[in-house]
Protein backbone atom coordinates (compact mmCIF):
# COMPACT_ATOMS: atom_id res chain seq x y z
CA UNK A 1 0.00 0.00 0.00
CA UNK A 2 2.96 2.32 0.55
CA UNK A 3 4.08 2.27 -3.24
CA UNK A 4 0.27 2.63 -4.31
CA UNK A 5 0.39 6.46 -2.20
CA UNK A 6 4.01 6.96 -3.08
CA UNK A 7 2.70 6.84 -6.83
CA UNK A 8 -0.30 8.72 -6.35
CA UNK A 9 1.72 11.46 -4.18
CA UNK A 10 4.19 11.34 -7.15
CA UNK A 11 1.46 12.12 -10.05
CA UNK A 12 0.02 14.59 -7.75
CA UNK A 13 3.38 16.75 -7.07
CA UNK A 14 4.73 15.81 -11.15
CA UNK A 15 1.64 16.02 -13.38
CA UNK A 16 -1.28 17.34 -10.94
CA UNK A 17 0.80 20.18 -9.33
CA UNK A 18 4.08 20.45 -11.32
CA UNK A 19 1.91 20.90 -14.58
CA UNK A 20 -0.45 23.14 -13.17
CA UNK A 21 -3.56 20.91 -14.35
CA UNK A 22 -5.12 22.34 -10.59
CA UNK A 23 -4.00 25.83 -10.03
CA UNK A 24 -5.59 25.08 -6.43
CA UNK A 25 -3.64 21.95 -5.46
CA UNK A 26 -0.88 23.05 -4.60
CA UNK A 27 -1.55 25.11 -1.71
CA UNK A 28 -3.25 22.61 0.28
CA UNK A 29 -0.86 20.00 -0.58
CA UNK A 30 2.12 21.73 0.71
CA UNK A 31 0.37 22.84 3.43
CA UNK A 32 -0.42 19.14 4.28
CA UNK A 33 -4.17 19.46 3.89
CA UNK A 34 -4.71 16.78 1.30
CA UNK A 35 -5.36 13.01 2.41
CA UNK A 36 -4.23 10.14 0.79
CA UNK A 37 -5.78 7.16 1.73
CA UNK A 38 -5.56 3.75 0.22
CA UNK A 39 -8.55 1.39 0.07
CA UNK A 40 -7.90 -2.59 0.70
CA UNK A 41 -11.74 -3.05 -0.41
CA UNK A 42 -12.57 -5.29 -3.33
CA UNK A 43 -15.98 -5.19 -3.32
CA UNK A 44 -18.62 -2.28 -3.96
CA UNK A 45 -20.26 -1.98 -0.68
CA UNK A 46 -16.80 -2.24 1.49
CA UNK A 47 -15.75 0.68 -0.75
CA UNK A 48 -18.67 2.27 -0.56
CA UNK A 49 -18.22 1.95 3.05
CA UNK A 50 -14.54 3.29 3.35
CA UNK A 51 -16.00 6.37 1.09
CA UNK A 52 -18.38 6.96 3.69
CA UNK A 53 -15.88 6.82 6.70
CA UNK A 54 -13.66 9.58 4.51
CA UNK A 55 -16.63 11.88 4.15
CA UNK A 56 -17.54 11.53 7.47
CA UNK A 57 -14.28 12.44 8.81
CA UNK A 58 -14.17 15.22 5.94
CA UNK A 59 -17.37 16.57 8.29
CA UNK A 60 -15.25 15.79 11.74
CA UNK A 61 -12.04 17.56 10.51
CA UNK A 62 -11.75 21.41 9.79
CA UNK A 63 -10.40 22.50 6.21
CA UNK A 64 -7.57 23.47 7.93
CA UNK A 65 -6.52 20.28 8.99
CA UNK A 66 -7.80 18.42 5.82
CA UNK A 67 -8.67 20.29 2.97
CA UNK A 68 -9.60 17.17 0.60
CA UNK A 69 -9.18 13.61 0.52
CA UNK A 70 -7.89 11.19 -2.74
CA UNK A 71 -9.51 7.27 -1.96
CA UNK A 72 -7.24 5.48 -4.27
CA UNK A 73 -8.90 2.28 -5.33
CA UNK A 74 -5.81 -0.24 -6.41
CA UNK A 75 -7.94 -3.58 -5.72
CA UNK A 76 -10.64 -3.09 -8.34
CA UNK A 77 -12.81 -0.73 -10.64
CA UNK A 78 -9.31 -1.13 -12.87
CA UNK A 79 -11.90 -1.30 -16.32
CA UNK A 80 -13.13 2.29 -16.76
CA UNK A 81 -16.41 1.49 -17.61
CA UNK A 82 -17.27 -0.43 -14.37
CA UNK A 83 -15.37 2.73 -12.31
CA UNK A 84 -17.89 5.14 -14.89
CA UNK A 85 -21.03 3.08 -13.65
CA UNK A 86 -19.55 2.84 -10.32
CA UNK A 87 -19.44 6.67 -10.00
CA UNK A 88 -23.44 6.23 -10.11
CA UNK A 89 -23.39 4.76 -6.57
CA UNK A 90 -21.23 7.54 -5.31
CA UNK A 91 -23.46 10.11 -6.57
CA UNK A 92 -26.12 8.08 -4.52
CA UNK A 93 -24.33 7.80 -1.01
CA UNK A 94 -24.06 11.84 -1.61
CA UNK A 95 -27.35 11.79 -1.76
CA UNK A 96 -28.75 9.62 0.47
CA UNK A 97 -26.43 10.73 3.50
CA UNK A 98 -27.57 14.66 2.90
CA UNK A 99 -23.69 15.35 1.51
CA UNK A 100 -24.66 16.81 -2.19
CA UNK A 101 -23.91 20.37 -2.11
CA UNK A 102 -21.62 19.65 0.30
CA UNK A 103 -18.95 17.02 -1.06
CA UNK A 104 -18.50 16.37 -4.37
CA UNK A 105 -16.17 13.62 -6.00
CA UNK A 106 -14.16 13.78 -9.11
CA UNK A 107 -12.85 11.04 -10.85
CA UNK A 108 -9.35 9.89 -12.01
CA UNK A 109 -8.55 6.41 -13.44
CA UNK A 110 -5.64 5.03 -15.29
CA UNK A 111 -7.75 4.42 -18.71
CA UNK A 112 -10.41 7.60 -18.26
CA UNK A 113 -11.99 8.62 -21.53
CA UNK A 114 -13.57 11.62 -21.96
CA UNK A 115 -17.38 10.84 -23.54
CA UNK A 116 -16.98 11.07 -27.14
CA UNK A 117 -13.08 10.94 -27.39
CA UNK A 118 -10.71 7.35 -28.85
CA UNK A 119 -9.10 5.96 -26.23
CA UNK A 120 -5.56 7.46 -27.05
CA UNK A 121 -6.86 11.03 -27.10
CA UNK A 122 -3.77 12.67 -25.37
CA UNK A 123 -7.12 15.06 -23.86
CA UNK A 124 -7.46 11.99 -21.50
CA UNK A 125 -4.04 12.07 -20.04
CA UNK A 126 -5.52 15.03 -18.05
CA UNK A 127 -7.86 12.78 -15.85
CA UNK A 128 -5.35 9.78 -15.82
CA UNK A 129 -3.93 8.92 -12.95
CA UNK A 130 -2.18 5.49 -11.87
CA UNK A 131 -4.82 3.65 -10.09
CA UNK A 132 -8.49 4.24 -9.82
CA UNK A 133 -9.43 7.35 -7.26
CA UNK A 134 -12.19 9.24 -5.90
CA UNK A 135 -11.33 12.44 -4.85
CA UNK A 136 -13.70 14.12 -2.42
CA UNK A 137 -13.85 17.93 -2.78
CA UNK A 138 -15.50 20.48 -0.45
CA UNK A 139 -17.75 22.72 -2.55
CA UNK A 140 -16.96 25.54 -0.27
CA UNK A 141 -13.64 25.37 -1.27
CA UNK A 142 -14.44 24.83 -4.65
CA UNK A 143 -16.48 27.95 -4.28
CA UNK A 144 -13.97 30.38 -2.59
CA UNK A 145 -11.33 28.99 -5.40
CA UNK A 146 -13.38 29.40 -7.96
CA UNK A 147 -13.70 33.28 -6.80
CA UNK A 148 -10.68 34.67 -7.15
CA UNK A 149 -9.86 32.84 -10.43
CA UNK A 150 -10.55 34.50 -13.87
CA UNK A 151 -12.07 32.50 -16.25
CA UNK A 152 -11.97 28.87 -14.30
CA UNK A 153 -14.37 27.64 -17.19
CA UNK A 154 -10.80 27.88 -19.28
CA UNK A 155 -9.12 25.28 -16.97
CA UNK A 156 -10.03 22.30 -18.79
CA UNK A 157 -9.09 23.40 -22.38
CA UNK A 158 -5.98 24.70 -21.39
CA UNK A 159 -5.58 21.04 -19.40
CA UNK A 160 -6.25 19.29 -22.96
CA UNK A 161 -4.02 21.67 -24.47
CA UNK A 162 -1.15 20.86 -22.66
CA UNK A 163 -2.05 17.63 -22.41
CA UNK A 164 -1.67 17.13 -26.52
CA UNK A 165 1.27 19.71 -26.85
CA UNK A 166 3.07 16.84 -24.56
CA UNK A 167 6.11 14.98 -27.07
CA UNK A 168 5.74 11.33 -26.79
CA UNK A 169 8.77 10.71 -24.38
CA UNK A 170 7.20 13.68 -21.74
CA UNK A 171 4.17 11.14 -22.16
CA UNK A 172 6.11 8.79 -21.35
CA UNK A 173 7.68 10.70 -17.93
CA UNK A 174 4.76 11.69 -16.40
CA UNK A 175 2.16 8.83 -16.87
CA UNK A 176 4.37 5.64 -17.35
CA UNK A 177 2.00 3.79 -16.41
CA UNK A 178 0.18 4.16 -19.21
CA UNK A 179 2.65 2.56 -21.42
CA UNK A 180 4.23 -1.10 -21.47
CA UNK A 181 7.87 -2.11 -21.99
CA UNK A 182 6.96 -2.70 -25.58
CA UNK A 183 5.47 1.05 -26.73
CA UNK A 184 9.04 2.72 -25.65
Amino acid sequence: MEAVERQVRQWLEQVVIGMNLCPFAGIPFRNGQVRITVSQAVAEETLLAHLQSELSLLDETPATTIETTLLVIPGMLADFDTYNQFLDEVDALLRQRGWEGTYQVASFHPRYRFLGTNEDDAGNLTNRSPWPILHIIREASIDRALADYPEPETIPEENIRKMKSLRPEERRDHFPWQFSDSDS
